[in-house]
């Protein structure tokens, strides 16, 4: 029986990460509409918690061989997966949700567009990533397109964004974000894709726990409900399990500067997730941004194939 070459092997790797990069945005986009259905239901805290707490049990099956041959690797490795797990679950996960409570979908959107640009500056300052012009000019269309769609084609609509504490939260997690993808790539690991994924899930469920506790002790939580449980286990498998592996696999195989792009596709994904589950229907800005967005990715994520 013949066997794949590793030229073969390293391109389908490739080719399926660029497949991950228009899949895992819908997944991502559930949380848009997560945070709307928890205010009132479940303390943010207690979300990010569940969330991570269940999605960290679904990788185990994955990741336990080679978290026990990692063993020897955990002593110098465990204050970076405490950080990136702060990083990635805590700031990226409870004050997300906290700071959905006091501002607007297009202020959330106007600073999560900044995200990529930023992720691309530090990698080819830190990482040393080489980005062509013509991905610049995607990345240059591609956000235009967000910023069309956020403005809902109309200037006047930037203007009159008045900016609040909850915009603050959101601020936070961008830059938190952004830091997540760079040290990711910035911090080199004996660990396996897999292992360290969920290594950085348990740093983010110790992280959480104090603050959870906190949370519980100083404000009132809403009472139990199957909405609530409903809700973590949504978080857990969609914006959590699956597209926290799949955003791991697309850093290892494209770099920090495409594989940041996904959050380009947030608003496309997020008109239609809002369509299909709530019944909000598209507007003609939302197709005007998409003709803007889709083939300014395709731009952006062109290279040269990976070698053997």
């Amino acid at each position: 029986m013949q066997t794949d070459t590793p030229a073969a092997a390293a391109l389908r790797r490739h080719r399926f990460a660029l497949f991950l990069m228009w899949l895992t945005p819908l997944m991502w986009s559930s949380n848009y509409i997560i945070a709307r259905a928890a205010n009132g239901v479940i303390a943010p805290h207690m979300l990010a918690l569940g969330r991570w707490g269940l999605a960290l049990l679904l990788m185990l099956p994955f990741a336990w061989s080679g978290l026990v041959a990692a063993r020897p690797h955990w002593r110098r490795e465990w204050q970076q997966m405490l950080v990136l797990g702060a990083l990635g679950m805590w700031i990226c996960g409870a004050i997300v949700y906290l700071g959905a409570q006091t501002t607007s979908a297009v202020n959330i959107g106007l600073i999560y567009a900044a995200a990529p640009v930023a992720i691309a500056f530090f990698g080819a300052r830190l990482l040393h990533e080489t980005v062509t012009r013509v991905q610049r000019v995607g990345m240059l269309l591609a956000f235009g397109g967000v910023v069309f769609v956020i403005a809902k084609g109309d200037a006047a609509n930037l203007l009159s964004v008045r900016f609040t504490a909850g915009d603050g939260w959101i601020l936070l997690a961008m830059a938190s974000w952004v830091a997540y993808t760079v040290l990711q790539q910035r911090w080199p690991s004996a660990l396996g894709a897999s292992a360290r994924l969920a290594a950085i899930t348990m740093g983010g469920v110790v992280v959480l726990l104090p603050f959870t506790l906190a949370e519980a002790l100083l404000t009132d939580l809403p009472p139990f409900s199957l909405q609530a449980l409903g809700l973590v286990v949504l978080a857990a498998v969609l914006p959590g399990f699956l597209s926290y592996r799949a955003y791991a696999f697309m850093l290892q195989e494209l770099g920090t500067a495409r594989a940041g792009l996904v959050l380009y596709l947030g608003p496309v994904y997020a008109a239609g997730t809002a369509w299909a589950l709530l019944g909000e229907p598209p507007q003609w800005f939302h197709g005007v941004g998409a003709a803007l967005i889709l083939p300014s990715i395709y731009l952006a994520t062109r290279g040269r194939r990976p070698p053997a």
